[in-house]
C-alpha cells in the first residue's frame, strides 16, 4: 500500500508499492534520507525547493515548475517502468504567477493525489470532480495563499475521497487548524505523521 509521510509545510513524501520514493516540496522536518525516485517543486520560492535536502537515486528524476509548464501549457511526465504519471496544473494567486507555479496531480498504485502548492481557487479546479481523486492536498495559510475557508471551499469543489490542510503560516498549530477546518472527508495529520493511502 502506498504511504505518504507529512514533513510539516508544504513539504511531504510519497512512497509506492515498490518502494519507489516522491519528494513534494522539499523544505521542511525531517525524512529526507530515503534516496529519491521524483522529486517535485511547484515553484522556486525558497520554502518549497530545497531539493538538496533528499537523498536521491542516481537515475533520480527531478520535475519542477520550469519543466512543468513549456511553451505556455502544462506537461505530464510519466514514469514508464514505475506506471507513475505526474500531471501540471494550474496554481496561482496575486502572490503566486501562474507563469512560474504550477500544481501536481500524481497517479500512482492506482491512487489519485493533488498537490496544489501555493495557490487560491483557480479555474480548473472545476474539472477535478470528473477525475475522482483520492486525495486533495490544499495549502491554507490566508496570507500568502488561500485561508482555511477558501481552502475548504475548494475541497468540496474538487470532490476528492479525503482533503488534507497543509502549508498554515510559521510557528501555528497545523493540528489545531485542520481540526477547525471546515472541509469535508478531513485527514488531520501533523509533521512527522505516514498514513496509508
Amino acid at each position: 500500500m502506498p504511504k505518504l509521510y507529512y514533513q510539516g509545510h508544504g513539504s511531504y513524501r510519497i512512497t509506492d508499492n515498490d518502494g519507489r520514493v516522491i519528494y513534494v516540496d522539499p523544505y521542511a522536518g525531517d525524512g529526507y534520507d530515503l534516496p529519491a525516485d521524483i522529486i517535485l517543486v511547484t515553484h522556486q520560492h525558497q520554502d518549497h525547493n530545497q531539493i538538496d535536502r533528499c537523498a536521491q537515486k542516481e537515475d533520480c528524476v527531478i520535475f519542477t515548475n520550469k519543466e512543468a509548464i513549456e511553451a505556455g501549457g502544462y506537461m505530464t511526465c510519466h514514469i514508464d517502468d514505475a506506471d507513475i504519471s505526474i500531471e501540471a496544473v494550474e496554481a496561482y494567486n496575486d502572490k503566486h504567477s501562474v507563469d512560474e507555479c504550477v500544481g501536481f496531480i500524481i497517479t500512482l498504485d492506482g491512487v489519485k493525489i493533488y498537490a496544489s502548492g501555493d495557490t487560491s481557487k483557480t479555474e480548473q479546479m472545476a474539472t477535478f470532480a470528473q477525475r475522482k481523486l483520492d486525495y486533495a492536498i490544499l495549502c491554507g495559510d490566508g496570507r500568502y495563499n488561500m485561508g482555511p475557508a477558501e481552502a475548504a471551499d475548494c475541497a468540496r469543489l474538487i470532490g476528492a475521497k479525503h482533503n488534507m490542510l497543509v502549508h498554515v503560516m510559521p510557528g501555528e498549530n497545523i493540528r489545531e487548524i485542520a481540526e477547525n477546518w471546515e472541509a469535508p472527508n478531513k485527514l488531520i495529520l501533523g509533521p512527522g505523521d505516514e498514513i496509508d493511502l
